[in-house]
């Protein structure tokens, strides 16, 4: 039981609904909404659209203008109390009279973690916190990861059959899921800071790995090729239109000893990409977590890894992954030579896997979308 009244979550989710319009456009800030409300009305309304622009409160406040006084502010996330990028919310709302704030979640910041709601109380303003709270962290779940580890949100992704595989024993594998399916992988893209493949899924499909969806055009993340021994053809389609979606080869520090493999990454590095060169592993392949620390640091708060079956091998084996989304299509493949999402050598036994809660599933025409998330022991 709680005290929250109807007209409280209406406009908590109202709140919610708003702060998804800044989808993918202010990583690594949060995904925030603000409603003003006076004598059951909306006065009005605010998200945070983007990197770098006003926050959801102060969009709200300067609507309201002299109405904001004596409201009811609904917001999904503490508002800042400290200088950033803009100046602290908290001023904002106490400077225009706000006579009380209902906060869905608190913000894990080192720089806020309870002290936007203490400085809202000194002020006199009644503070409530925790209205929805599971529907906005969830909604911040790639922001509350990054901003306390500095560690990317990793997702693992794929879409196979029935019976768990990506393609025939041929190659064949144009098309396992719907096209809504593939719709909603754009919608994906759209959110996320990068997107990473391994080298095998860019020799077999040749994807161009770039968002093409119509809500959010140009909205691209940086791609990530994985391969450790630099294979990659210059004629790959990730390669273009680099102008527009900035592209990242990782790769081994022992490539800089091969001179066939260095003309490569010099004329990778002329057609604009970036040529990264990691510690490499005593099985000869890229250090995953080197490079996964690295995008943390580049300010990178999400990567959506989409395959192929090795780089999902070494990242499940490691407990990388915080969330899993699989598209399963309504067709069954059989074959023991075609291939499955998921490869390396696996756990020995049931004990030792990743096991997963909050399943949640959707259909996407004819397939299935499902999301998981490993318990908590398993993460890294």
């Amino acid at each position: 039981m709680d005290n929250w009244i109807k007209k409280d979550r209406q406009y908590m989710d109202r709140a919610l609904d708003l702060a998804w319009k800044g989808w993918g456009k202010t990583n690594p800030n949060p995904l925030v909404g603000a409603v003003l409300v006076k004598n059951d009305d909306i006065v009005a309304q605010g998200y945070h659209g983007r990197l770098g622009g006003p926050h959801a409160e102060a969009v709200a406040l300067e609507k309201a203008g002299r109405e904001a006084s004596g409201t009811t502010m609904y917001v999904t996330l503490e508002p800042c109390c400290h200088y950033g990028k803009t100046p602290p919310c908290t001023d904002k709302i106490i400077e225009a009279g706000v006579k009380r704030v209902v906060i869905a979640s608190l913000d894990p910041h080192e720089k806020m973690a309870g002290k936007g709601v203490k400085k809202l109380r000194q002020a006199g303003i009644k503070v409530e916190v925790g209205l929805k709270k599971a529907e906005a962290e969830k909604q911040n779940e790639i922001f509350r990861k990054y901003i306390v580890t500095g560690l990317p949100y990793m997702i693992g992704k794929w879409g196979m059959s029935l019976d768990g595989k990506i393609a025939t024993h041929t190659g064949d594998s144009r098309w396992i899921t719907s096209e809504k399916a593939r719709f909603d992988t754009h919608r994906l893209r759209a959110r996320v800071a990068a997107i990473m493949v391994g080298i095998g899924t860019v020799k077999a499909d040749d994807p161009l790995l770039t968002c093409r969806h119509p809500n959010y055009p140009g909205q691209h993340p940086v791609r990530i090729v994985v391969d450790s021994h630099l294979r990659l053809s210059l004629q790959s389609k990730v390669l273009e239109k680099i102008s527009e979606t900035p592209t990242i080869i990782a790769t081994s520090e022992e490539i800089k000893h091969k001179s066939k493999e260095m003309e490569i990454a010099k004329q990778i590095e002329n057609l604009g990409g970036e040529v990264l060169y990691l510690p490499q592993t005593s099985t000869g392949k890229v250090d995953i977590f080197e490079l996964v620390k690295l995008l943390g640091q580049r300010g990178l708060d999400s990567v959506l890894v989409e395959g192929g079956e090795t780089l999902h091998g070494s990242l499940i084996e490691a407990n990388y992954y915080d969330k899993y989304i699989v598209y399963l299509g309504n067709l069954v493949i059989g074959g023991t030579n075609s291939p499955t999402p998921v490869g390396g050598k696996g756990f020995q036994a049931l004990k030792d896997s990743v096991m997963l809660n909050n399943m949640e599933y959707e259909y996407f025409g004819d397939s299935i979308r499902i999301e998981a998330y490993p318990f908590l022991e398993n993460q890294r």
